[in-house]
C-alpha cells in the first residue's frame, strides 16, 4: 500500500490506497486559519505538523496494518505558503505565511511597477507577479522577523513551502528538498533551466543558502525518522496539490486537462515538454513527471475564484437552499434560466480576465424570477466560467480539447456537470473518487518504488468515474449571453 500525507489549507488527511488506486482509509485533521490583520492568512507549522502526524497515526492504527505492508510515503501539499525555520533548533521563527495572504501586494506592485521587471518574472518563471506566490512571503519574513536577515546571512535559516517542511520533520533535519512543482511556484525558479534563479533572488534579496534541493517529484527523498512513525519508510513521491491531482487523474498527454472543484475551482492542461507563453494571462508551470523523464514537463494553469463557494452563497448567504443537493434539485426541475445570469465575482475575475475590481451582479430578473432560476444561474456560471479558461487553454497551446476530467465536491453534482459537457461540447469524466490530489501523490510514489511499472499500467487501472456526454443546446448563444452579462460587471474591458 501507499500512504500519502495530504496537507491542505484547512486540513491534513491521511490516506492508504491500495495497488489497485482504490482508496482503503483516510483521516483528516483539521487546524487553525489565522488572521493577524485583515487580508493577512497565517498558519502555524507546529500545529500543521502535529495535525499531520495525528492523521498519519490514526490511519495506521484504524488499518490495522503492518508497517512492511507500505511501500512508500507520497505527500501533496497546498503550494505558495511559506516557512522558514532554524536549522539548529528546527523550530518556525514566525508562522507560515498562506498563499492567500496579501500583505505583500504593495511589495509586488511597487518591484514590478517596472515593465521590463514584471516580463522579466514572467519569462523566467511562467507566472504572473503577485503577492499569491512565494517569493515576496520570503522577502517579507526576512524584513519582519527581528535578527532574520541576519540568521540568513550566517546559513542559519532554512525556507520550504510546506512540502519542505514535512521532509525536514520527517526525516529528522536530514533532507531540506522540495520538488519541481512546488519549486515552480515559489516565483523564484527558472521553469526553462530547472535550477533556481540568481536574478530573482537578488531581485527579492534572498540568499540561496535558504532554499532547498530541487528534486524530480517522483524520486527518494529519505527515510522518515520521527517519534510515532515506523522508521525506514522512504518519501519516494512530493507534489503540489493541483500538479498532483492532474496526475491523480492519468492526464498524462498534450491538451489533457482536469478541473479541481472546490471552493474555488483550478484547470491545468498538460502540454508536454513545452512551456506555452500564455496571451490570455493563464500561468505555466511544471507538472509533475513519472520516474525516468527527461526534461521537465509543463501545464497552463487558470483559476476560477468561486466555485463551490456560490452553492455556499446560495445557501448561508441567500439562505434560498438549505443543503448543496438541493442546487442540483433546484436547477434540474426547469428547462432553462429564462435569461438569468449569475456572475460570482464576489472577489474580482480570475483567469482568463483578471479583474480584481469586478462584482457580482444577476442579470436580466423578471417578476417571474424565482430561486430555481437562481440557483441554475449559479450552478450555470461556473460552468461558463470554464468554458472561458478552455478557450484561452486552446487559444494558448493552439490544441483542441477533446475531454474533461473533473474531481472534488463539484464533481459530485449531476446537473452542473450535465451542463459542463454541453456548454464545452465534450465529454465530462468525473472520478468517483474524490481524492485525486492523494492519489496523483500515490502515483508518484508506487512509480518511484515499483508498485506500478510506468505510465501504461495505471492507465489500465480501473477506477470508477460517472461519464457525461454533450447533449444539443444552442450552445453560442448561452456563451454570448454569458459574455454580455460579464461585460457589464467588468471594470477592465
Amino acid at each position: 500500500m501507499i500512504l500519502v500525507l495530504d496537507q491542505g489549507t484547512t486540513s491534513s488527511r491521511a490516506l492508504l490506497f491500495d495497488r489497485k488506486g482504490i482508496l482503503v482509509c483516510g483521516s483528516q485533521k483539521p487546524f487553525s486559519q489565522l488572521y493577524p490583520k485583515p487580508g493577512w492568512v497565517e498558519h502555524d507549522p507546529m500545529e500543521i505538523l502535529s495535525s499531520q502526524i495525528s492523521a498519519v497515526t490514526e490511519v495506521l492504527a484504524g488499518a490495522e496494518i503492518y508497517p512492511e505492508s507500505i511501500a512508500g510515503i507520497g505527500i501533496s501539499n497546498q503550494r505558495e505558503t511559506a516557512i522558514i525555520w532554524d536549522r539548529e533548533t528546527g523550530l518556525p521563527i514566525a508562522n507560515a505565511i498562506v498563499w492567500q495572504c496579501r500583505r505583500t501586494a504593495e511589495y509586488i506592485e511597487r518591484i514590478c511597477a517596472d515593465a521590463d521587471v514584471h516580463d522579466e518574472i514572467v519569462r523566467r518563471t511562467g507566472l504572473i507577479p503577485d503577492a499569491y506566490f512565494s517569493a515576496s512571503k520570503i522577502a517579507w519574513l526576512l524584513d519582519n522577523v527581528p535578527g532574520a536577515r541576519d540568521m540568513a546571512g550566517q546559513g542559519r535559516l532554512a525556507f520550504g513551502t510546506v512540502d519542505s517542511w514535512l521532509i525536514y520533520k520527517l526525516t529528522g533535519g536530514k533532507i531540506h528538498a522540495t520538488d519541481v512543482t512546488n519549486a515552480s511556484r515559489t516565483m523564484l525558479f527558472n521553469i526553462h533551466e530547472n535550477r533556481w534563479d540568481e536574478k530573482l533572488l537578488g531581485l527579492f534579496d534572498i540568499p540561496a543558502s535558504l532554499l532547498p534541493d530541487v528534486r524530480p517529484s517522483a524520486c527518494d527523498f529519505g527515510a522518515v525518522d520521527f517519534p510515532f512513525l515506523p522508521k525506514g519508510l522512504r518519501i519516494y513521491g512530493v507534489a503540489g496539490d493541483q500538479q498532483a491531482a492532474l496526475f491523480g487523474q492519468r492526464c498524462f498527454g498534450l491538451g489533457e486537462v482536469k478541473c479541481t472543484m472546490g471552493t474555488g475551482a483550478f484547470m491545468l492542461m498538460h502540454t508536454g515538454n513545452k512551456p506555452y507563453v500564455s496571451q490570455n494571462r493563464l500561468v505555466t508551470t511544471v507538472a509533475a513527471s513519472a520516474p525516468g523523464q527527461t526534461g521537465l514537463e509543463y501545464a497552463l494553469e487558470g483559476s476560477i475564484f468561486v466555485a463551490g463557494g456560490i452553492v455556499q452563497w446560495l445557501c448561508e448567504g441567500l439562505g434560498i437552499i438549505s443543503s448543496a443537493e438541493e442546487s442540483e434539485e433546484l436547477a434540474s426541475s426547469i428547462a432553462d434560466t429564462e435569461g438569468v445570469y449569475l456572475v460570482p465575482a464576489f472577489t474580482g475575475l480570475g483567469a482568463p480576465w483578471w479583474d480584481p475590481e469586478a462584482r457580482g451582479a444577476i442579470l436580466g430578473l423578471t417578476q417571474g424570477t424565482n430561486r430555481e432560476h437562481i440557483a441554475r444561474a449559479a450552478l450555470e456560471s461556473l460552468a461558463y466560467q470554464t468554458a472561458d479558461l478552455i478557450s484561452a487553454f486552446e487559444s494558448d497551446a493552439g490544441v483542441p480539447i477533446s475531454s474533461l476530467k473533473a474531481d472534488g465536491g463539484g464533481a459530485a453534482n449531476g446537473f452542473l456537470m450535465q451542463f459542463m459537457s454541453d456548454i464545452l461540447g465534450v465529454p465530462v469524466s468525473c472520478s468517483l473518487n474524490h481524492e485525486a490530489t492523494g492519489l496523483g501523490a500515490a502515483f508518484l510514489t508506487g512509480l518511484t518504488c515499483g508498485l506500478w511499472r510506468d505510465k501504461n499500467e495505471l492507465l489500465k487501472l480501473d477506477l470508477e468515474a460517472k461519464n457525461y456526454v454533450p447533449e444539443p443546446i444552442d450552445r453560442q448563444a448561452l456563451i454570448d449571453g454569458w459574455h454580455e452579462a460579464l461585460a457589464r460587471v467588468r471594470t477592465s474591458k
